[in-house]
C-alpha cells in the first residue's frame, strides 16, 4: 500500500521545513490537541471555581472534572461545527456536556466564548514563554563564554562595511550578549502583565453571575495559577501585543547576529564559521560550498516575526466591547510567532554554541589596510605637538600616499618630515600597530560579563536533532 503523501501547506507543519523554522516542543504547546485540552482545562477550572463560590453544585463540578475526556471527543464533528459556528467553544461545550450527563448543564456557566479562548491562549503563552525563557538563558551562557574566550582577540571593526578601527571579537559578542541580558529583563517584567486570566461574560460586565462575578473570576484565576484582571480585556489586547513585539525584539537581535555572522563567514572575510556537520550547508552543484544555514534561518525568522508583530498591533484596534475581525488575526499571529521565535533561538544556540573562530584570519584581515585602520591613533599621537586639525591633515595626506603607492602607513608617515621630525620610527611603528589601539574593548567585555548573573543551564530532555549534536569550537 502506497503511503499517504505529505499534505502540510506551511513551513510550521511541513515534514521538510518544520524543524528549520520551529521546534517540536513549541509546536506541541500550540498544537490543535493541546489547544483543545486548554479549552477543556479552563472549563473544568471554571466549574471548580463556581462550585467553590456556591454558584453550581459541588457534585456537578466534580462530575465535570471526572468525565471531561478530550481524547474521546469527536474531532471531525468538532471541526465541522466550528466551521459552521465560527468558533470552537460552543461545539466543544456540546460534546463535554454530553460526556458529563446531568452535570453537563453546568458546563460553561456564565461564561462567553472569548473568556475560554483568551484564558486558554494565556495558558499556552505561559508554557511558550517558559521555553523562550530557557532558550534565552542558554544563549546568554553561550555568548558569555564566547565573549570571555575572545576578550583579547583583535579584529577589524567595521562601519559602513569599511574597516574603521580595531576591536576584539569578544567585544563584538559582548554587545550581542548585552542585548540578550536586556531581553531576559524584559521577559521577566512583561510576564506579570500578560499572564492574566479572562472571565467577564458576554459584554465583559459579569452580569450573569450577579454579585458572585468577582469571586468566581478570582477563584478561576487561582485554579489556573493566573493573575486576576483588574478589568475586562476582551478588546484590550496590549498584553498579547507586548509578547509578540518582545519576540520581534528578540528575533531582531538574532537577525543582527545572523547578518554579522553571514558576512564574516563569506569567502572574502573568512573570520567565523558555523559548526561543521557533514552535509550541512552543502550545494547541489558546488562541492566547496559551506553555507551559513542557521544564520539564514535566523534572519528569515526575524522577518516573519516582525510581520506578525505588526499584525498584532493592527489587531489591537478593536471595535466597542467585542471585535469583529481583529481578534481572529491573533489566531494566526500568536502561534506562528512563538514557533518562529523558538526555531530562531534553537538555530542561534547551535550556530553560536559551536562557532568556529579563525583568529589567524582575523589578524590577517586586520593587516590588509597596511596600518590605515589605526590612522586615528597616529593623529591623536601627533596632535599634542601640532594641534588636532593639522595632525588630521598630515595623516590624511599620508593615508592618500600609502594608498596610491601601496606603502604601509608607517612608511608613508616616516617619509613626511612633518612627522619624522616629531616622532621616531619606533613610535610610529607602535602607533600603527592595530593591536595597540583596542581602546577599552577588553574592559567593556568585562563590564558586560560582570553586569548581571547568568544561571547555568541544562538542555531540556527532548530528542536532539542533527544540529543539536554539532561539535563545539574546541572540538572543531
Amino acid at each position: 500500500m502506497r503511503p499517504t503523501p505529505p499534505t502540510a501547506t506551511t513551513v510550521f507543519d511541513s515534514i521538510l521545513f518544520r524543524d528549520a523554522f520551529g521546534t517540536a516542543q513549541m509546536r506541541e504547546v500550540f498544537s490543535d490537541y493541546a489547544l483543545i485540552c486548554r479549552y477543556a482545562e479552563v472549563e473544568i477550572a471554571l466549574a471548580k471555581a463556581e462550585a467553590r463560590c456556591g454558584v453550581i453544585p459541588a457534585e456537578a463540578a466534580e462530575e465535570i472534572a471526572r468525565c471531561t475526556d478530550v481524547a474521546s471527543l469527536d474531532f471531525d464533528l468538532l471541526r465541522q461545527e466550528t466551521d459552521i459556528v465560527g468558533y470552537p467553544i460552543l461545539p466543544l461545550v456540546h460534546q463535554i456536556a454530553k460526556q458529563c450527563g446531568d452535570a453537563g448543564r453546568y458546563v460553561h456557566w456564565g461564561a462567553t466564548t472569548q473568556d475560554i479562548m483568551d484564558t486558554a491562549v494565556i495558558l499556552q503563552v505561559r508554557a511558550g514563554l517558559k521555553i523562550v525563557e530557557d532558550d534565552i538563558a542558554a544563549l546568554r551562557v553561550i555568548l558569555a563564554e564566547l565573549s570571555k574566550r575572545h576578550r583579547d582577540t583583535p579584529m577589524a571593526g567595521r562601519t559602513h562595511l569599511q574597516q574603521a578601527l580595531p576591536i576584539t571579537f569578544g567585544y563584538k559578542v559582548a554587545i550581542w550578549l548585552a542585548m540578550f541580558d536586556r531581553h531576559a529583563e524584559r521577559l521577566e517584567q512583561l510576564m506579570p502583565r500578560v499572564l492574566v486570566g479572562e472571565f467577564a461574560g458576554a459584554a465583559g460586565t459579569l452580569a450573569s453571575l450577579g454579585d458572585k462575578g468577582f469571586a468566581v473570576q478570582k477563584a478561576l484565576c487561582e485554579e489556573l495559577a493566573l493573575a486576576v484582571p483588574v478589568s475586562t480585556w476582551h478588546v484590550a489586547r496590549d498584553g498579547l501585543a507586548e509578547v509578540l513585539n518582545f519576540f520581534a525584539l528578540v528575533t531582531g537581535s538574532l537577525g543582527k547576529i545572523a547578518l554579522d555572522t553571514m558576512i564574516m563567514a563569506s569567502t572574502e572575510f573568512g573570520e567565523v564559521y558555523e559548526p561543521f556537520v557533514k552535509g550541512r550547508g552543502a550545494s547541489s552543484t558546488m562541492p566547496q560550498k559551506r553555507n551559513p544555514i542557521s544564520s539564514e534561518l535566523m534572519l528569515a525568522a526575524s522577518k516573519g516575526v516582525r510581520q506578525h508583530a505588526g499584525l498584532m498591533l493592527d489587531a489591537m484596534v478593536q471595535d466597542f466591547e467585542r471585535a469583529t475581525g481583529p481578534w481572529h488575526a491573533e489566531w494566526m499571529a500568536i502561534p506562528e510567532s512563538f514557533v518562529l521565535t523558538a526555531g530562531a533561538l534553537r538555530q542561534a544556540r547551535f550556530a553560536l554554541g559551536g562557532l568556529i573562530v579563525d583568529e589567524a584570519q582575523m589578524a590577517r584581515n586586520l593587516e590588509i589596510s597596511r596600518g590605515l585602520i589605526v590612522a586615528e591613533a597616529v593623529m591623536m599621537g601627533l596632535a599634542p605637538q601640532v594641534g588636532r586639525q593639522q595632525a588630521h591633515d598630515i595623516v590624511y595626506d599620508a593615508c592618500r600616499i600609502a594608498n596610491e603607492q601601496h606603502l604601509t602607513l608607517a612608511d608613508a608617515l616616516s617619509r613626511d618630515p612633518r612627522v619624522s621630525e616629531r616622532l621616531d620610527r619606533a613610535t610610529i611603528d607602535r602607533l600603527t600597530a592595530p593591536e595597540n589601539y583596542l581602546g577599552l574593548a577588553p574592559q567593556m567585555v568585562d563590564r558586560v560579563l560582570d553586569s548581571m548573573p547568568r544561571q547555568s543551564w541544562a538542555a531540556p530532555s527532548s530528542k536532539p536533532s542533527a544540529i543539536d549534536a554539532a561539535p563545539t569550537d574546541s572540538q572543531a
